[in-house]
């Protein structure tokens, strides 16, 4: 089933899939993706992760850690379709990695280990998906593994991460002896034999036809639960016929009702064919999904993925080579050809296309134009940063850009060489404009350069590539965590006046303010955490409305520094309780003047409290080291959440201060002989040791 790539270049829009792969770290991306272009003939020699050959970990610190650090994207083609897909980071500290890349794509599969089910990053990038409306199909991996159950890979998926799972297939044989699938849709058999790169399709093992027909039968009864079609010809006709069953899978994935779970061995390769087919029948061609939507001027627009619709793109990546500046577009309608014009919305700046390429992961091939549903790169640039809007001049528009999480974790950076010290910035310059959720800045107090990021490994990763990409030797401190201060208890009918008269037109606001903590945090709607709400309670007319936005963005202002330390603050509602105004001098600057310094008058006067970033960690260790691994854990200040037994080792959940897993992973390795593995997941903020509350708030 090989298919020539570039005879489908000018595939229509209902042949073109763009899609991402999504998992837990080492849980087999990188293997499945590198299948994948195996069997679709993009590639002639399949690529290994530890042997450093792969196509999308094509940058030399992913091949020297064997982990992938960075988005790849590569095109392929299967069966008639196009398939641009994006590889993405299974580590924690590069989440924002997959944030930029679920904004673009359509559709996911989700790979899951075998043996360990959903494990926390995959619980984590789910989450992303859901708030993406992003459809998706599971692909339980590495069957042949000692101790992998599908059942119980499957049970973790519903029970983990509140899905319907779907199961489309039966494996045939267990661990060593894995060896194929039962396709229960089609009731046949489609086994991989060794050494060779097809499967062999036949009827199903006698051995487990009772239990393929169980199978397709509770298949049918929870498909005909969801979904209407299918419920009435199974009242009707006591089954589902394939075709239906088919239909009603592609619309359950669509909705995000179900998910569909299929099985196999990506390093063995066994069941990528079905899992591309899987691709093509269910996942969602750009036409499947609905308009994009912009805005400009307060007013809502829709932009269809029609070719001859105006431009309009979303820059998603940003990475700076040898040979220039490449920028990743995910086209979303019109057509771009070489030497247009474009308008970058959010800087009002013109820019022209120079060269528009076909991305195959670390090389490119140009093509003359790209259309709405490509995702390609360009190069011609110069300012484009990830989370523009290129469009049309003519029919300018700005596109929702990815979210981009806050640092957490900072060190201090410097030039061993003076003379390096400008070289340094402009590294830095560049890093921060590759990775937004890098961040730099230069403290008041010590003079230092601050480089802040996502976790351990993502600042020594950075570090590392300027070192690398601009031969600089660097210092780096230790690293420091980004704190932040909450409310334990506020101050009610705090008041402040805000005058200033210097000649001509005064400057005059007054505000009453109460002070509280926000107790629960709540929910935007999207999946994003509350920690600051404002509201009015002012009657009468005696503060305008416009005012009223103005002392909410003052009081925003004010929570960038708390009294505690100079750390943002967090957790808070503030009431704007009674104000008045003067016919002349009142106006939006000064209400936002005096908002900010109400504020800080009340968190000084408010009883507040120290918070650190604390994460949740599963270790998993031998069982003959369990004992030690709790006692490092308890001496990091960790609360052990949960234990569990697995084919000879332990799963420790526990809940951890950040600051106390700098170098836990030499620690680890060195307690259990390096058989020890940890993953972490940020859950949040707790009061940071010996944090004793501060303030004399009113009584």
């Amino acid at each position: 089933m090989r298919t020539d790539l570039h005879r489908h270049l000018t595939s229509p829009l209902t042949g073109v899939r763009n899609l991402g792969i999504l998992a837990h770290v080492d849980a087999g991306k990188t293997t499945v993706t590198e299948r994948i272009l195996y069997l679709t003939g993009t590639t002639h020699k399949r690529g290994e992760v530890h042997d450093g050959t792969t196509v999308t970990d094509f940058d030399s610190q992913e091949r020297d850690r064997g982990i992938t650090i960075f988005a790849a994207a590569v095109s392929c083609a299967w069966d008639g379709h196009r398939i641009n897909l994006i590889d993405t980071p299974g580590h924690v500290d590069f989440s924002d990695e997959v944030e930029r890349s679920l904004r673009v794509l359509d559709g996911a599969i989700a790979v899951f280990d075998g043996v360990a089910g959903v494990e926390p990053q995959s619980e984590s990038v789910w989450r992303q998906a859901d708030r993406h409306g992003v459809p998706r199909i599971a692909f339980v991996n590495k069957l042949d593994r000692a101790g992998a159950d599908l059942d119980t890979a499957v049970a973790s998926i519903g029970a983990r991460l509140h899905t319907v799972p779907l199961v489309a297939q039966l494996p045939i044989g267990k661990e060593d002896g894995f060896t194929g699938v039962v396709d229960l849709l089609r009731m046949r058999s489609l086994v991989w034999a060794d050494g060779r790169g097809t499967f062999e399709e036949g009827r199903v093992p006698d051995a487990l036809r009772e239990e393929a027909h169980r199978r397709r039968r509770l298949l049918e009864e929870t498909v005909a639960e969801l979904h209407p079609v299918a419920l009435e010809e199974f009242c009707a006709e006591s089954t589902v016929s394939a075709q239906t069953l088919s239909t009603a899978l592609r619309d359950l994935t669509r909705t995000g009702e179900g998910v569909v779970v299929l099985c196999g061995s990506a390093y063995r390769n066994r069941g990528i064919e079905p899992l591309l087919e899987a691709v093509v029948a269910y996942l969602p061609s750009p036409l499947d999904v609905p308009a994009v939507r912009g805005s400009l001027d307060g007013a809502v627009q829709e932009r269809s993925a029609d070719p001859a619709a105006p431009f309009a793109a979303l820059v998603f990546k940003v990475n700076s080579t040898a040979t220039g500046r490449l920028t990743y577009l995910r086209v979303y309608s019109g057509t771009i050809r070489k030497g247009d014009a474009v308008l970058d919305v959010g800087a009002r700046r013109n820019e022209r296309i120079g060269r528009i390429l076909r991305v195959q992961a670390g090389q490119h091939s140009d093509v003359e134009q790209a259309v709405a549903g490509d995702i390609v790169a360009v190069i011609g640039l110069k300012a484009a940063r990830a989370g523009a809007t290129l469009c049309t001049p003519a029919a300018p528009l700005v596109l929702e850009p990815p979210s981009v999480a806050d640092p957490v974790v900072s060190v201090a950076v410097e030039a061993r060489r003076r003379i390096d010290t400008e070289r340094l910035v402009s590294a830095l310059a560049r890093l921060v404009e590759e990775d937004p959720s890098l961040a730099v800045r230069t403290d008041p107090e010590t003079g230092q350069t601050v480089l802040s990021g996502m976790g351990e490994l993502h600042l020594e990763v950075a570090v590392e590539k300027i070192r690398r990409a601009h031969g600089l030797e660097i210092g780096v401190g230790r690293p420091q965590v980004a704190c932040r201060e909450t409310v334990v208890r506020g101050v009610s009918g705090l008041v402040y006046r805000h005058v200033k008269q210097d000649g001509g037109a005064g400057q005059f606001a007054h505000v009453v303010l109460d002070v509280e903590p926000l107790e629960a945090a709540g929910d935007n709607g999207d999946g994003d955490a509350v920690d600051f709400v404002f509201r009015s309670t002012v009657t009468g007319g005696r503060v305008p409305q416009e005012y009223v936005r103005a002392v909410e963005a003052g009081c925003r202002d004010a929570l960038a520094e708390g009294p505690l330390g100079g750390h943002p603050v967090t957790g808070l509602r503030v009431t704007l309780a009674d104000g008045a105004t003067h016919s002349k001098d009142s106006s939006e600057m000064a209400f936002r003047t005096a908002g900010r310094l109400a504020l800080r008058e009340a968190l000084r006067n408010s009883v507040m409290v120290l918070l650190e970033p604390v994460v949740e960690v599963t270790v998993t260790v031998p069982d003959d080291a369990v004992g030690g691994v709790l006692g490092d854990l308890a001496a990091r200040r960790g609360r052990v959440s949960g234990s569990t037994a697995r084919a000879g080792t332990s799963v420790i959940t526990a809940t951890v201060p950040l600051a106390e897993l700098f170098g836990y992973a030499t620690r680890l390795r060195s307690r259990t002989q390096g058989r020890g593995t940890f993953t972490t997941r940020a859950t949040g903020y707790a009061p940071a040791p010996g944090a004793v509350p501060r303030g004399t708030p009113d009584r």
